[in-house]
């Protein structure tokens, strides 16, 4: 029974990120149909920022009326909105509305990015929902649902290369005709003019259709909601939460009530028979190092704590995969769909490494972030580079790119495990913070790389069917 509730637990993370990540993965298909064009992804980051509303509201609630939200409605009503949105998006993405009357009209995807800030809120949300909902179930499972969380990543990604996305077909044509086709997507060709030849790239037509695919998200969101309804109500799993040490912090207050009326009380009940609202590992409160969660931390270390992990968020979620194409493509095609896919793999690896070894130790923390901070470094200094990076052309080049982001993807996220499984222990509350510093981590990184890419232009993309570099 217990692996039925790993199972349901590993599926309900999956609708963290699922729809969002869809989203991402499906650009190089929808963006060619739409009037924003390759400005849609800049647009999706400012809007997935604003949806930061949606966990702003549940961490101001549990801040200053503490027990007065419960996350079951609410993780019912997000998860249910994002499979609504999600078929929505199915059927209305193409769907464009034109401001201005005449020739000086502007077209924009104005279902699209309504949907997607609607899908951006349920994502959002569950970083302060999702996760102090499993306090309600053992420590065991956490790390099921942070593998869950990795495959939101890691299967659209899969089911996109499925489709045939962002595959690309190098043919050799004229310059001239080069120049004509990039100033009618409205780009720059590079090369001389006249007729000698140079390599373009053509994208392939996908396998399978975005509606599809869309279809496919909100199929994932239904799953997730389904595996939600499971855990709050499947006798196995009813049964594994009986113990009050896996109860929120509201259910053990309640169960506490609920003795105390029956007359039981702490000190006159038998041992086998009291309540276990206190921890047997937890320690006295006179030993207690601080006043966060149970005290286990002093207020240095939870400091120390929380800003490893925003940093870290702001890394994985933000900052590095918002230069991935510009470390990779200048490698060729294949670096960079070997290095967005083994990557995606990455997460729930490290999730699944946690599952039998979770050392709760900082200083192991700190090394790793170190050494993940080390390999993202490296990507940024590439793409800094692109579109000539060191080693471009080679073997070697792409093996290197390829290897630092799946190493970069692994530590960093064991990390986060590492800092799930600790404020888990610590309590409903400390889960709720825990969520609420990803959303803020994720936002700075968005916020700091936002002008760098969209507005200065400091990176350069690569070609992938070019990777030549003249001096």
């Amino acid at each position: 029974m217990s692996l039925l509730t790993h199972v349901l637990a590993c599926l309900f993370g999956m609708g963290s990120w699922v729809a969002i990540n869809g989203m991402w993965v499906e650009l190089p298909l929808v963006v060619s149909a739409l009037p924003e064009g390759w400005l849609l992804p800049s647009y999706l980051t400012v809007i997935i920022q604003m949806a930061n509303v949606g966990p702003l509201f549940v961490t101001l609630m549990h801040r200053f009326r503490p027990g007065a939200l419960d996350e079951r409605p609410v993780v019912y009503c997000v998860v249910a909105l994002g499979a609504v949105a999600t078929f929505l998006l199915a059927a209305f993405w193409k769907r464009t509305v034109t401001f201005g009357a005449g020739a000086g009209g502007v077209e924009r995807s104005v279902p699209l990015l309504a949907l997607s800030f609607l899908l951006s809120v349920v994502d959002c949300t569950s970083s302060v929902t999702f996760l102090p909902f499993m306090m309600r179930l053992g420590p065991q499972f956490l790390t099921s649902y942070f593998a869950g969380e990795g495959l939101s990543g890691l299967v659209p990604a899969l089911v996109a290369l499925i489709q045939g996305v962002g595959l690309v077909e190098c043919r050799n044509v004229t310059a001239a005709a080069a120049a004509a086709a990039a100033a009618a997507a409205g780009g720059v060709a590079n090369g001389t003019f006249g007729n000698s030849t140079t390599m373009k790239a053509f994208y392939q037509p996908a396998n399978f259709s975005a509606e599809a695919f869309f279809v496919f998200l909100g199929a994932m969101m239904v799953v997730c909601l389904g595996a939600f309804a499971l855990l709050n109500h499947h006798p196995a799993v009813v049964r594994e939460r009986k113990d009050h040490r896996y109860l929120g912090e509201e259910e053990s207050a309640a169960a506490a009530r609920r003795d105390k009326r029956e007359g039981l009380s702490l000190r006159g009940a038998a041992p086998e028979e009291r309540p276990m609202m206190i921890d047997p590992l937890e320690p006295p409160p006179r030993e207690r190092r601080s006043s966060f969660g149970m005290g286990t931390y002093s207020g240095g270390e939870v400091a120390f704590i929380f800003v490893v992990l925003a940093w870290v968020n702001a890394l994985t979620n933000a900052v590095l995969p918002s230069v991935q194409s510009y470390s990779c493509l200048p490698y060729g095609n294949r670096a960079y769909h070997f290095a967005a896919t083994l990557a995606a793999a990455a997460n729930p690896v490290a999730c699944f490494i946690a599952m039998f070894s979770s050392r709760r130790s900082l200083m192991l923390m700190l090394v790793l972030t170190v050494v993940g901070t080390g390999f993202g470094a490296y990507i940024m200094a590439v793409a800094a580079f692109s579109p000539c990076p060191p080693l471009v052309g080679s073997d070697s080049g792409v093996a290197i790119i390829v290897i630092s982001w799946v190493l970069f993807v692994l530590t960093l996220s064991y990390v986060k495990v590492i800092i799930g499984v600790i404020l888990r222990d610590e309590g409903h509350s400390a889960l709720v913070w825990c969520g609420a510093v990803v959303q803020l981590g994720s936002m700075i990184g968005a916020i700091s790389m936002f002008p760098l890419v969209s507005v200065y232009g400091l990176f350069k993309s690569g070609d992938p069917c070019n990777t030549k570099c003249l001096n």
